[in-house]
């Protein structure tokens, strides 16, 4: 079989491809924004569809006994569970991927777990979205990642 082109080869992708992170563009802090809107946006889904499915199998009686301390534990456990998620596996939420950004350490490879982590733990900071009327946001700057461009505009 000719070794320059094998149709059963598998496909090479262009995001897991960093070798120079002086190439990668920083994404703005519009794109930002916006990946945080459409985050939350599946967020909030993700909420209501658990409060459904609960309020469906407790009935009114047992949403009210569960009291309000389960429901902070919930969100609490839910937005560090998306952020976990879509990030430890593909460095991006939907959000990101949406708008074509990707979180990438500063080197400009795949951020480590310990890292993910780190990102998703500084976003529990009181007033951490304020952070980014500085430099970076604090949700960047503890861990030592940044996100990037993806594709062109």
């Amino acid at each position: 079989m000719n070794t320059e082109y094998n149709p059963y080869s598998p496909p090479t992708g262009a995001i897991a491809d960093y070798v120079d992170a002086q190439s990668l563009q920083v994404a703005g802090k519009g794109r930002r924004f916006g990946t945080l809107i459409i985050d939350y946006v599946g967020y909030y889904f993700i909420m209501f569809v658990i409060g459904i499915v609960i309020g469906i199998a407790l009935g009114r009686q047992g949403v009210q006994t569960l009291g309000i301390g389960f429901w902070y534990l919930l969100a609490f456990a839910v937005l560090l569970g998306y952020y976990l998620f879509f990030e430890g596996i593909w460095q991006r939420t939907p959000g990101k991927f949406i708008l074509g950004t990707v979180v990438v350490d500063l080197k400009g490879g795949k951020p480590s777990f310990g890292q993910i982590l780190g990102r998703t733990f500084s976003r529990l900071i009181p007033f951490e979205a304020f952070s980014f009327f500085g430099q970076d946001g604090w949700h960047d700057s503890l861990p030592k990642t940044k996100v990037v461009m993806t594709r062109k505009g």
